[in-house]
């Protein structure tokens, strides 16, 4: 089975990346995002295709490389800015292969990992989206520039995907009790503040790190 999610997942990878040609005749932006926001459910793959970290891991260490590659020779261009700002998509794959080698390896959990991936695959990722369909005012915080629009879209979209993973795996404490609400909302508010002040890419990493660090502390 390991094998074949390995194929599966190098498979899945390929035709985003295909597809995305599609977007990009709607600017490039667009088909990143694509790519962006359709990467994150590889863990979806990983999760029901590996049983052996080993395996999990081999696909986002090997995008690292590639991913870095593409960055300096613009071998992908569909998923590289006409002008650099830094290495997110390295960052992107680095951030899997640090969550795979955690949740598949250590605690051995992968269902622990869809969360944070999913939040900066859809969160991260609408929230750039709607940052630019939306017109709003924009805030600066560091040396990032970041959208109302943006950020409220990061906001909601974490807020229901952490409380949706407290709710199936906290049901007992969460649900009974009413608090999930209020701790899927601020670890929420937590996340989007630590996007709104990670540039040049470096949020592919804080996002989803800072989720399961979160995750991790509560049980």
């Amino acid at each position: 089975m390991d094998w074949l999610g390995l194929l599966v997942s190098y498979l899945y990878i390929g035709l985003v990346i295909v597809a995305a040609k599609i977007f990009e005749k709607k600017g490039k932006e667009i088909s990143r995002k694509f790519i962006h926001i359709m990467l994150g459910n590889w863990w979806i793959i990983a999760m029901f295709c590996f049983s052996n970290v080993w395996f999990a891991i081999i696909g986002p260490a090997s995008f690292v490389i590639i991913n870095y590659i593409s960055y300096k020779k613009g071998i992908i261009k569909v998923m590289e800015r006409d002008e650099q700002d830094g290495i997110g998509t390295v960052y992107y794959a680095l951030s899997l292969l640090i969550l795979a080698i955690i949740t598949f390896g250590i605690y051995k959990n992968p269902v622990m990992g869809l969360i944070p991936t999913l939040v900066m695959a859809y969160g991260d990722g609408f929230a750039a989206v709607f940052g630019k369909l939306i017109k709003s005012k924009k805030y600066k915080l560091g040396d990032t520039k970041k959208s109302f629009a943006g950020s409220l879209t990061m906001f909601i979209i974490s807020t229901v995907l952490i409380g949706g993973y407290l709710m199936f795996t906290h049901s007992d404490i969460f649900w009974q009790t009413a608090h999930w609400p209020l701790v899927s909302a601020l670890m929420a508010f937590a996340i989007t503040a630590v996007e709104a002040i990670s540039g040049k890419g470096t949020d592919n990493i804080t996002v989803p790190l800072g989720t399961l660090a979160m995750l991790i502390l509560i049980g």
